[in-house]
């Protein structure tokens, strides 16, 4: 059993979006494999989230851009002798491949999407609230009444164009995730302030893990930059007022991931 909840702060605008798009494609998961109505709304609410993110960023070459410096940090360690080399010879394999996959991917990804008339038409009514109703979209009505069979054919093929995306996320977010070892940190009076490495470039400065353990009754509230990052553990307010800072010292574990 888990007992220690983690903050996530990515420290670059890159980092922000593949977070974002990684639980965008878990609650898509999860909402695909529900055989209720609601299941399959809730499926395509989020494909639809999904796809603003992508017309809103070239996520394509910044992913590609991830996936090279990637596999190059990894050849420069091929040859450490504490390198196990078959996985990452695995490793190396699988961003090549995935890398392959998006170069070979013509366009805008998710445009082909919008070549279904239902799904144009379900994309064009979700910006109403409400706005997918029976009375509204019949066609959807009809398709959300179909065996399950009919719909899960229909959402994979709408989420297909993602697929690689996802894996290409996935990888990097884990590569970074485990890149580096967690410190165990004494936040004083519930405050802990400290400088990122200025020897370091600035775009290795991926993303900041903050654990601790459940049973402290604080969240952790994460600010910073390039430079400078800043941890306040906060205690929910129960009177429906703002969270206060804790006066208390709070322990937790601190994990700087540059990769």
């Amino acid at each position: 059993m888990n007992t220690t909840i983690t903050y996530e702060f990515p420290l670059n605008e890159r980092i922000r979006v593949f977070i974002r798009l990684e639980q965008l494609f878990l609650q898509f998961s999860h909402f695909l494999t529900g055989d209720t109505v609601n299941d399959k709304r809730a499926a395509i609410s989020v494909l639809l989230d999904i796809m603003t993110i992508f017309r809103r960023n070239d996520l394509k070459s910044e992913i590609l851009k991830e996936l090279d410096r990637h596999a190059n940090v990894l050849n420069k360690i091929a040859h450490n002798q504490s390198v196990d080399t078959q996985k990452l010879e695995e490793l190396l394999s699988t961003l090549n491949q995935t890398s392959k996959n998006l170069y070979a991917t013509n366009g805008k990804i998710g445009t082909l999407v919008m070549e279904s008339d239902l799904f144009q038409s379900i994309a064009q009514r979700s910006s109403i609230p409400g706005g997918t109703c029976s009375f509204d979209l019949p066609e959807f009505h009809y398709w959300l009444e179909q065996d399950e069979a009919t719909r899960l054919k229909d959402l994979e093929h709408w989420s297909s164009p993602f697929n690689d995306i996802r894996i290409a996320i996935d990888l990097i977010l884990n590569f970074i995730r485990h890149c580096s070892a967690p410190t165990h940190e004494i936040a004083e009076a519930g405050f802990f302030q400290f400088s990122l490495d200025a020897h370091q470039p600035h775009q290795l400065h991926q993303l900041l893990n903050v654990s601790l353990d459940k049973s402290i009754h604080c969240f952790a509230e994460i600010s910073g930059g390039k430079h400078r990052c800043t941890i306040r553990f906060m205690v929910p307010s129960t009177d429906n007022k703002r969270p206060t800072q804790s006066p208390d010292d709070i322990p937790f574990y601190l994990t700087r991931c540059l990769f």
